[in-house]
């Protein structure tokens, strides 16, 4: 029974050890990548100078063409992440002000994610690389349930979201292999697809008020004097529950609302992200009413 106890041991301390490793080379091809991910590029760049920062979900990342903002003398950078809430957008933000950026002006996309406090683990576990080499990062999990296990465990978060950052996004970051999440300054285009989904219900989306998240980014912003501009963005024609954004405007009134500014079907690539052609005419809304020089 002893021989059969060391033999256990043993083999436990050779998974850990092993674990370890693997926890310390994954970690370090994800400091290798510069060029794949939102994410990866602004926790491995140094301090950069804006003009304008885009935050928010796919509807900042699809509805604000940054290189209008240029066009217009304005440097700006769409930072939104599709899929992503407003816990990764105040986790952003951080991770830029830890970077030492400097932004005059944020805008941020809050409609529909202020509908929730919850991350989005497709795109948070996009920070876990780097948990352990930031205490931003880390305080910033730290009140998820299963933060002692994605911390404590290693190599843990690297199975549990091996479909993001498992072994495939280790080896394409350690040989910097490029995507497409940093042309165009950030935006992505959309073009209209006859499959596109142009029916939407939001009956029962109700926003969070106070949304802890949103409030963070507020917060941030005022302490840094970085002028904050938070907006609604449009959907398309068919949506039910287009209620949704008076209460948004009632709970939270320092949000512009330009829902309505574009609300032509043919505009919209689905329901709740526009075309180019559309995002173009909303962008350039938001740089005559915000920047008009």
């Amino acid at each position: 029974m002893k021989q059969f106890l060391i033999y256990i041991s043993k083999i436990i301390v050779v998974v850990i050890l092993i674990a370890i490793a693997l926890d310390g080379l994954f970690t370090a091809s994800f400091f290798r990548a510069k060029n794949r991910g939102k994410v990866e590029a602004v926790f491995n760049s140094t301090a950069q100078k804006y003009d304008v920062v885009i935050l928010g979900s796919s509807r900042a990342n699809n509805h604000f063409v940054a290189q209008m903002f240029e066009d217009k003398g304005i440097k700006a950078f769409n930072y939104g992440m599709s899929g992503g809430h407003l816990f990764e957008a105040s986790l952003m933000l951080k991770l830029m002000i830890e970077r030492k950026y400097e932004m005059k002006n944020v805008i941020l996309e809050a409609d529909l994610n202020l509908a929730s406090e919850e991350p989005s683990d497709g795109i948070a576990s996009d920070f876990l690389p780097f948990i352990h080499n930031s205490t931003i990062i880390k305080e910033h999990f730290k009140t998820r349930k299963n933060f002692d296990d994605i911390y404590y465990i290693p190599f843990y978060r690297y199975v549990k979201y091996e479909n993001v950052i498992g072994f495939r996004e280790a080896f394409l970051s350690a040989i910097n292999k490029r995507t497409n999440a940093l042309d165009n300054l950030g935006y992505y285009p959309l073009q209209k697809h006859k499959n596109g989904n142009m029916k939407n219900n939001i009956v029962n989306l109700n926003p969070i008020p106070r949304n802890k998240y949103y409030e963070e980014i507020k917060s941030i912003c005022k302490a840094n004097n970085i002028n904050f501009i938070a907006v609604m963005t449009p959907m398309c024609e068919n949506v039910v529950g287009m209620n949704y954004f008076e209460k948004v405007k009632k709970a939270y009134p320092e949000i512009h609302n330009y829902e309505n500014v574009v609300v032509e079907d043919k505009y919209f690539a689905s329901c709740g992200h526009m075309t180019d052609a559309g995002s173009k005419l909303f962008t350039a809304k938001i740089l005559n009413v915000f920047f008009r020089k």
